[in-house]
């Protein structure tokens, strides 16, 4: 990232021009990007595919009112945080929310200061983590609205758990890692089977999140959910521009599309 890229990169986030390679930085770094930068899939629903090149991802979420999904805002991040002079490098992990553990599909950060390691994650949606997690085992780990831990697993690595919010007290699983390196051909595979193969739900539907001071926006399909602490609004949304103008009000997209550009949903 070149010093012109990353000038508008701390604008756009609101963050000073200077920042030092040290854990508050990191910090505030992670929160801005989450709560501006949206989690989205929209290329992918509009069938123009998902390039990781790290120019492609800075014209499209610094210059342009867009966002991305893990391989861009996570690669995002990691070019960042490299230019600025921490040391970061990216891992894949299998996602596992649905039970049923995916290919290595989902990248995150690993990044370490002063001989501690902290997974750094900016773009798995609605559980994305709302601050960087200090990489120790079995320990309870909370951001302002969050319960993380990892635990150590035998057959997958590591596995990062979130605290279920029912009162049930469970942990349950969102993806597992370990820390091979990991190489640019290795996230364009991932990128390629997760932005073009029919089992991948990204193709199927259209998902969109938002993280704000006090909660976080989604959107799956036409879906539309505001979470405020413990409050929660739905809205169903409708074709046509509304729908545009709705990606614009909650998520600030705004895509250079007309509605009926958007690959039909399944069951439309």
């Amino acid at each position: 990232m070149n010093k012109t890229d990353l000038s508008a990169y701390l604008t756009k986030l609101g963050l000073p021009s200077e920042l030092p390679a040290d854990l508050e930085s990191l910090h505030r770094i992670h929160v801005a990007q989450h709560r501006c930068l949206p989690f989205e899939n929209f290329d992918i629903a509009l069938q123009r595919g998902v390039s990781v090149e790290i120019e492609d991802i800075i014209q499209k979420t610094v210059y342009h009112s867009r966002g991305g999904y893990c391989f861009e805002l996570n690669g995002l991040m990691l070019d960042v945080l490299n230019t600025l002079g921490f040391e970061a490098r990216s891992l894949l992990g299998r996602v596992h929310v649905s039970g049923t553990p995916t290919g290595r599909s989902h990248q995150i950060t690993l990044v370490t200061l002063e001989e501690q390691t902290w997974i750094v994650d900016v773009g798995f949606g609605s559980n994305t983590p709302r601050a960087p997690l200090p990489f120790i085992l079995d320990q309870v780990i909370q951001t302002d609205l969050q319960t993380f831990r990892f635990v150590k697993d035998a057959q997958f690595g590591y596995f990062l758990q979130v605290l279920s919010t029912d009162g049930t007290d469970t942990w349950n699983n969102l993806y597992s890692f370990d820390l091979e390196f990991v190489f640019a051909g290795d996230i364009a595979c991932s990128n390629f089977f997760t932005s073009t193969s029919p089992n991948s739900r990204f193709t199927s539907a259209r998902v969109a999140a938002r993280a704000t001071e006090s909660g976080l926006v989604t959107l799956l399909n036409y879906t539309l959910r505001c979470t405020n602490h413990e409050a929660l609004t739905e809205i169903e949304l409708e074709p046509g521009q509304t729908y545009l103008d709705a990606l614009k009000e909650y998520f600030g997209i705004e895509l250079d599309a007309q509605y009926d550009d958007l690959r039909p949903l399944p069951d439309a």
